[in-house]
């Protein structure tokens, strides 16, 4: 069965995650009063999508190839975003919260591709 899709849509929402992330941050430099995109919830609600996602989708592939890596660089970004919820209105939430998503992303793009060639 084919769930390259999965890895995709879950590269995808790692990405708008950064997109948000410097949106807000920049939001934050120029007009401070509405920095804060939509509350903290949102990031804690992200985390919340993102984790049984990722979860799925990393684990799925290493069923189909074998390899650990991209689990194991997938639950590190998990972890960096889950750390970054702790750093609310901090530098450290943007750093941990993107680099996370970064790492995410770099994941998923590697399950894609180990699934792909099975």
């Amino acid at each position: 069965m084919q769930s390259g899709w999965i890895d995709r849509s879950a590269a995808g929402l790692s990405g708008l995650c950064v997109v948000h992330c410097l949106a807000g941050s920049l939001a934050l430099a120029v007009l401070a009063p509405f920095g804060d995109l939509l509350g903290h919830q949102v990031h804690v609600w992200g985390l919340a999508i993102a984790a049984p996602l990722a979860l799925f989708a990393l684990l799925r592939g290493y069923c189909v190839h074998a390899r650990g890596h991209a689990v194991v660089l997938g639950m590190l970004g998990l972890g960096m975003m889950g750390a970054g919820l702790t750093q609310h209105g901090q530098v450290g939430e943007f750093l941990l919260s993107a680099s996370g998503a970064g790492l995410l992303i770099g994941a998923h793009l590697l399950n894609l591709r180990w699934s792909r060639a099975g």
